[in-house]
């Protein structure tokens, strides 16, 4: 039986929508589906672990990945960069593996250029009263940070119609059952499965 390439998910939300809890789930609990690990110019935090966490790089290495188009996308968040190695990707997804992105809208339109059949998920929160709410339960942000994040938050939700899927996280169970059932669907697709109905086809 022909083994085919790997599917790509890209998850995106606001920040506090719950994505990284859903995310971490999602690659904990299936087979065959791993997070993508990114290449960074911030340094290390404690714990973190070189390619496994992300692949840490100074600004002249990076600067030479981009200059050799070696990125998939790549964003800059706060004067640090961040990108998908093409050449890592590529050799995840020709092992059959399934590959999950959690990155921001700009990355993840850069992504769906790249490659167009990319499954996009995008994570609303219940309401803008809501996500404001979690947010300041947090305790992390002060009062400018929480509105910072709020308009932030407006603006990436401006996006959702770029998305396949639109998964509102109100309640966790539901959102993680949702999210998983669109990994299994689309793992069953048509065009994914079509060598394996020929060979069932042939034994007729």
């Amino acid at each position: 039986m022909q083994s085919h390439p790997g599917n790509v998910f890209v998850i995106s939300a606001p920040s506090g929508t719950g994505k990284s809890t859903l995310a971490n789930r999602l690659v904990a609990s299936l087979d065959n589906l791993i997070f993508s690990i990114s290449t960074t110019t911030r340094a290390p935090r404690t714990g973190e672990v070189e390619g496994k966490d992300y692949f840490f790089v100074d600004d002249a290495a990076f600067d030479e990945v981009v200059r050799a188009n070696g990125f998939i996308e790549w964003v800059q968040v706060y004067e640090k960069r961040y990108g998908t190695g093409r050449a890592w990707l590529q050799s995840v997804l020709d092992s059959g593996q399934d590959v999950l992105l959690d990155i921001e809208t700009t990355g993840a339109m850069n992504l769906r250029r790249a490659i167009p059949d990319a499954v996009m998920i995008f994570i609303l929160p219940p309401s803008a009263k809501e996500l404001e709410r979690r947010l300041r339960g947090r305790g992390k942000d002060s009062e400018a940070q929480v509105k910072a994040r709020m308009n932030h938050a407006r603006h990436e939700l401006e996006l959702y119609h770029a998305y396949d899927f639109l998964v509102v996280n109100e309640d966790l169970e539901t959102s993680y059952r949702q999210m998983e059932s669109i990994v299994w669907a689309t793992r069953v697709r048509r065009e994914r499965m079509v060598g394996r109905a020929q060979e069932i086809l042939r034994g007729f």
